[in-house]
């Protein structure tokens, strides 16, 4: 598609995010009592910012234009946090993960796939040269310590390598002799045909058919090609052809080497900033030097002295510089003064009121809280949104393009950038003249002597008596003295660093549930679809790793925890977290660190080093397999390593993750109930129960992995009747039945002998299915989590308050 396509797409998502605001403003201030109205209110706002986020995304991807990317970044990320700040505020109002719109998308006529979260492509793009570098040194230091082997060339033996040019040399001489044979059969009828005609003479009515022919044959294609051109046009997909010859080269040149033309407008930048400095770089000193005597003048004229020089934490000269007069500046003072009055005022008040309350308890407001209603809690996005909003109304709205045919960058916005910077750039040094210059005048004329020493005395010992903070356990540095490349090397070659799968997200084939609202409506709570724990990994996994915008400002959770039956692909989601954020794979799971860093300064200097290098080249993925062992209730025997040496730790290692370091946590588990469950929703704040397939993703599955795999389809494989029989198979156990079964002979045999579904069902038949049994421990489990508890309490308050209804009812009927 051309610029012009995803302009326009860019301004139709700014439209509805423009919309999407206002009606934010109307809807969302005042409280809501009715907890359903709120849910879907939120559910369709969360539905329109996903439609606006896949726009955004696109256009970012696909458009050229250096600022208009970097003004659709911003709006992005803006909309990437605020629908994860929803996506909270959903899980809160339910009290469940997982949520069932299928009746909003179906008022709203919309498919399920509009809900997709997208993964933003720029999350890889933008650091693709230091990803590969990164593989390089990874495949480079396992290849040293022995712990990857490249792959070998099988060695021939004498025999078989003159069996192949045998072969080959025989299958060369039949096709020269096919070849010899079919020019002497050629020949002979060419002769024949000669022959015939010197008997008979040429005929002129064949000569004119001949030229007819290939006369006419030229003609139409010439028409055809004329007409499909025309067609191009008129449809607005080919340019027509006075364009064609500068545009096409020039379109193309400029969608193969983006990045070059980043570079050149970087270049631009420094060129046009230069330029700036020379040409403007004088006038602009001289300006502010003038504002800021005249504003010292003023201030003395009126004050009866020269005021103190803003410090830099204060802004410097543009504290001085702020459009108010020296009679505003002069109320400013006299207000701060009375503010610091009242403040002592109140904090004496509140410890009298401490102390008269020591004896009495606080009243309980949960009943105001519920009385009053669901409002939506003040987001960190909103201002973000909105800034990039008026943004593009001021400058891209109504911009008139029609000069800038290459797309890549606009000179005139890039200068009033600039000069911003330049005026930041001078006004620092102009602050360090003024400053002086204040100083002289003081002494001149008022014969005052600067307090910077006794400042200087007095903050030295404020240092000295705040700078004595406690350090905790794990963020000490323990290796102050070795560089990030020696801990990176030792990681790798202990095997705590490993080399992540290539698995994109979308690998992870699940259909969506669409019975999921009609049960909720019958009492009944349904089981999750793979569509909806794959949705999930995008929100509280990929987005929050891929932004640090978004990581900073957005509700996060530090860990997430995998829990379901074997073979459901929590492996596979580990590692698709890696490969759409680019993040680092630490594997910290029992089995892997066993017999590794022993006793409790080895565990601390392991924690440590992994902390370390989780933060310096984040985004970074913590792996625990098999965490039910750490917080395991059985009793350890002794064994060379216990897991359960990490239990105390991990609590440590994630208060030590700030806000903007992006390291996640993601424990695995097939058997959560073996572990004890206080400690273990403590560690892990995220907890996504992944069941076995249904029918409808078994359904897309089995074909899936067929195709995959090098299968055919025909009619004799009924892929429904396997999805029907696989029901309580995971996605490993039948993509392993999908191996058996396509083997290297079998494919060969595929175009005289196609698939059948007895086949996979035989090989399907050798594998052991989740049993309704073990599905309803994972249910009862999921129950005792603090999340589970609370749905079940919101089932019982509803129920209740449903029996209510329905007996007041029945009271009021028997009256009449």
């Amino acid at each position: 598609m051309s610029q012009a396509t995803y302009n326009k797409m860019w301004t139709d998502a700014q439209k509805d995010l423009d919309i999407q605001l206002r009606r934010e403003r109307e809807e969302f201030l005042q409280p809501e009592k009715d907890r359903v109205k709120a849910f879907k209110t939120l559910a369709i706002s969360y539905i329109k910012y996903m439609q606006i986020f896949r726009n955004l995304e696109t256009a970012h991807d696909q458009l050229l234009h250096q600022q208009k990317r970097t003004v659709i970044r911003q709006v992005l990320e803006g909309v990437i946090g605020r629908i994860l700040e929803m996506k909270k505020e959903m899980v809160e109002l339910e009290n469940s993960e997982f949520h069932y719109i299928d009746n909003i998308l179906e008022d709203l006529k919309l498919l399920p796939e509009e809900v997709e979260v997208p993964i933003p492509r720029y999350f890889i793009k933008e650091k693709l040269e230091v990803l590969q570098q990164r593989e390089k040194i990874l495949d480079r230091i396992l290849l040293d310590a022995g712990l990857q082997t490249e792959n070998p060339v099988k060695a021939m033996t004498f025999e078989e390598a003159i069996k192949i040019i045998q072969v080959a040399e025989r299958a060369r001489q039949g096709r020269c002799r096919a070849a010899f044979m079919k020019q002497i059969y050629h020949e002979k009828k060419r002769e024949r045909q000669t022959k015939h005609e010197v008997q008979t003479g040429p005929s002129p009515d064949d000569a004119a058919t001949c030229i007819q022919k290939v006369w006419r044959g030229y003609i139409q294609r010439k028409k055809t090609e004329k007409m499909r051109e025309e067609e191009m046009i008129f449809l607005g997909m080919s340019l027509p052809p006075h364009l064609r010859a500068m545009s096409i080269s020039q379109m193309h040149a400029g969608q193969v080497n983006a990045l070059q033309g980043e570079v050149q407008a970087r270049q631009e930048e420094v060129s046009i900033k230069d330029k700036l400095r020379e040409t403007e770089g004088l006038d602009i000193k001289e300006t502010l030097q003038d504002q800021i005597g005249q504003c010292f003048i003023e201030c003395r004229h009126i004050l009866g002295k020269f005021p103190d020089y803003p410090t830099k934490e204060a802004g410097g000269s543009m504290a001085i510089l702020s459009q108010k007069t020296p009679e505003q500046v002069a109320a400013e003072l006299a207000l701060k003064r009375e503010m610091a009055l009242q403040k002592k005022a109140q904090k004496e008040k509140k410890e009298k009121g401490k102390e008269k309350m020591k004896g009495k308890k606080p009243q309980k407001t949960g009943k105001k809280e519920e009385e009053e209603g669901w409002k939506m809690a003040p987001s960190n996005f909103l201002s973000i949104m909105e800034e990039g909003n008026s943004q593009y109304k001021a400058v891209w709205q109504n911009r008139d393009e029609g000069w800038d045919f290459l797309q890549d960058h606009d000179p005139e916005l890039i200068k009033e950038e600039k000069r911003e910077e330049v005026e930041e750039e001078i006004r620092v040094q102009v602050d360090e003249l003024m400053q002086q210059k204040l100083e002289n005048l003081k002494l001149a004329v008022d014969g005052e002597k600067s307090n910077k020493q006794k400042k200087g005395r007095k903050s030295e010992k404020k240092k000295k008596t705040t700078t004595r903070k406690k350090i905790s356990e794990m963020e000490e540095d323990l290796t102050p003295d070795r560089t990030i490349d020696s801990l990176y090397k030792e990681l790798v070659e202990e095997g705590l660093l490993i080399k992540a799968k290539t698995v994109n997200l979308s690998d992870y084939v699940g259909e969506y549930s669409y019975l999921g609202t009609t049960l909720r409506q019958v009492d009944a709570e349904p089981m999750p679809s793979l569509a909806d724990v794959r949705q999930l990994i995008a929100l509280y996994g990929i987005l929050p790793l891929g932004s640090q915008i978004v990581h900073e400002k957005a509700p996060v959770a530090k860990a997430l925890l995998l829990a379901g039956p074997a073979g459901v692909g929590k492996k596979m989601l580990v590692h698709a977290i890696c490969t759409e954020t680019g993040a680092n794979l630490f594997d910290l799971s029992a089995s892997n660190i066993a017999g590794k860093y022993p006793g409790k300064s080895g565990l601390q200097m392991m924690l440590h080093m992994v902390l370390k290098v989780a933060k310096q080249l984040q985004p970074s993925v913590v792996w625990i397999g098999d965490t039910e062992k750490i917080f395991s209730k059985a009793v350890q025997k002794a064994e060379v390593m216990n897991p359960k040496r990490l239990d105390k730790m991990l609590p440590k290692f994630l208060k030590a993750l700030k806000a903007q370091d992006r390291v996640l946590l993601v424990g695995t588990t097939d058997r959560p109930f073996d572990a004890n469950l206080k400690p273990f929703c403590k560690v892990y704040q995220k907890i996504i129960l992944i069941p076995r397939p249904d029918y409808a993703s078994r359904f897309v599955l089995w074909k899936h992995i067929i195709l995959q795999n090098g299968g055919a389809i025909t009619d004799l494989l009924n892929i429904s009747c396997l999805a029907k029989v696989s029901d309580g198979f995971t996605q490993g156990q039948i993509v392993r039945a999908v191996q058996a079964v396509l083997s290297e002979l079998r494919l060969q045999q595929m175009t005289r002998k196609p698939l059948r579904t007895d086949e996979f069902v035989t090989a399907l038949a050798r594998e052991d299915p989740v049993y309704k049994e073990e599905e309803e421990t994972f249910k009862a489990w999921y129950a005792k989590t603090p999340l589970g508890k609370a749905r079940l309490r919101a089932l019982a308050g509803s129920e209740k308050a449903g029996k209510g209804k329905t007996k007041g009812g029945t009271k009021g009927k028997k009256k009449n």
